[in-house]
């Protein structure tokens, strides 16, 4: 953070943006694999917010956006294989709620995004593609864009904190 603010003269904006997305049954984690999403997922974002708020203090305000995710949005997992993820998600909304009741006096507003499917990973099938695409009430993906306008629209209000915005064209209505 400290090489931002000398670089930069001033930091206005932390977004925490990382994730460890790996499919792994339950009987299979390892405390390793439990603790690299907790760590990437959940823990980067607290250490960041708390390495950037001072000197969002001194210029008397900021504003800080985690990435969730839109299951974790939702409340109830979804998807087998991916419990590290959805804890270490649920925890990112948590943190968000809890840093915006903390910071608001010092006028940091704290939001989070929960993206649904905006690219498919490099991974996915054709059919896989299709069937997210049917299972998305706009049926289709988002693309990047949509998150870069959350976090724009985000930045830009005076009175938004505390709050998860889903990004997921409708996918947690079905």
């Amino acid at each position: 953070m400290q090489s931002a603010v000398d670089a930069l003269g001033r930091l206005d904006i932390l977004i925490n943006m990382a994730s460890v997305y790996t499919k792994k049954p339950f009987d299979e984690l390892t405390v390793a694999d439990w603790d690299a999403s907790m760590n990437v997922d959940l823990r980067a974002a607290f250490l960041c917010a708390h390495a950037a708020v001072p000197h969002m203090r001194k210029q008397r305000g900021g504003r800080i956006i985690n990435i969730s995710d839109w299951i974790a949005r939702s409340g109830r997992p979804r998807y087998e294989g991916f419990l590290p993820y959805y804890v270490a998600k649920s925890g990112v909304i948590a943190l968000t709620e809890a840093l915006a009741l903390e910071l608001a006096k010092d006028n940091i507003l704290v939001n989070a995004i929960a993206p649904g499917p905006i690219v498919a990973p490099p991974q996915t099938t054709d059919e896989e593609v299709k069937a997210i695409e049917a299972a998305t009430p706009l049926g289709r993906w988002g693309g990047e864009m949509e998150i870069v306008k959350g976090v724009l629209a985000l930045v830009d209000s005076d009175f938004v904190t505390g709050e998860t915005i889903r990004i997921d064209g409708g996918r947690h209505v079905k």
